[in-house]
């Protein structure tokens, strides 16, 4: 039976598992992942090491199979793509861009031939990749940089040309592993500056995997992944009245299931273990400890 997908969003998953085996021992990094993300958006993943966010993101991009559950990036089931199919996928459909720059790109090829590239890989006339090569570093603000090799760059603007390699093929997502993760604080800034006008001049949809907390407080929306689950979201709300600030909200995720993490300070302060009452009170939906007494 065909597994529907939520037609709403362009990233749509449900109960998603990925298991690793190593050696004798099985791994699970994903443990029934919920995650939903319309076309267009920006979205930071955040989470602690080992809780599953880079596994993620490897999986959006194809790199890693899914286990179980449901996966869909726009019409593509990521649980019954083939191997075949999964290549034309990172190709054409998606741009990726690892946390250190020199692993981007190819050290012989100045920038502009390194933008060339998986447009030659395409079959692209040698006048479209000139146009579009040259398009893309002038928007990520290197159009005076074409002809400079990769140790002629700096580390940010290493970056700037991975942000363009990565658009080459004009793909829909695109998605950085911590992409400001080796950068000093302007540097950073000035890429998160450049991911922004990606977003605005394309369309293009974009997934970051981040620790950096200047980063995550210019971002629309943050997902925290814990234990392999999606267990917050942080919205920023703009204001657009002239001397007020923006507002942030942070949300607890119930996943398909009905299930929900209760953030750990909470369940310290309430001593709450592994049994709680649930009841509906006053249109809320109230938790109490196993040793909660009743007057």
């Amino acid at each position: 039976m065909q597994a529907l997908r939520d037609e709403r969003y362009y990233i749509y998953s449900r109960g998603l598992f990925k298991i690793y085996k190593v050696a004798d021992l099985e791994v699970v990094a994903l443990r029934g992942l919920d995650l939903e993300i319309e076309q267009g958006e920006i979205v930071a993943i955040v989470g602690a090491s080992g809780s599953g966010k880079t596994t993620l993101l490897n999986t959006l991009a194809g790199y890693d199979t899914p286990s179980a559950g449901q996966a869909w990036v726009g019409q593509r089931n990521l649980l019954e793509m083939k191997a075949r199919d999964a290549v034309h996928y990172r190709r054409e459909e998606v741009g990726f861009i690892w946390q250190q720059p020199s692993r981007n790109l190819l050290p012989y090829l100045n920038a502009q031939e390194n933008v060339e590239l998986p447009l030659l890989l395409l079959n692209r006339s040698r006048s479209e990749r000139q146009s579009r090569s040259t398009e893309l570093l002038e928007l990520v603000g290197l159009g005076d940089r074409l002809k400079h090799r990769p140790e002629m760059l700096s580390g940010g603007e290493q970056q700037r040309v991975a942000i363009a390699v990565s658009l080459a093929n004009k793909p829909p997502l695109l998605l950085a592993d911590e992409p400001t993760g080796e950068l000093d604080t302007q540097t950073a800034s000035d890429i998160l500056e450049v991911f922004k006008d990606v977003n605005q001049e394309y369309g293009t949809t974009i997934v970051m995997v981040t620790h950096d907390l200047d980063v995550i407080r210019e971002i629309p929306r943050v997902v925290t992944i814990k234990d392999g689950k999606t267990s917050l979201e942080l919205v920023h709300i703009p204001s657009f009245r002239k001397g007020e600030d923006d507002v942030s909200r942070e949300f607890v995720l119930v996943d398909g299931s009905g299930r929900l993490q209760i953030p750990q300070e909470y369940l310290n302060q309430l001593n709450i273990r592994q049994r709680v009452y649930v009841e509906f009170q006053d249109n809320k939906v109230v938790v109490w400890p196993e040793d909660h007494s009743y007057e």
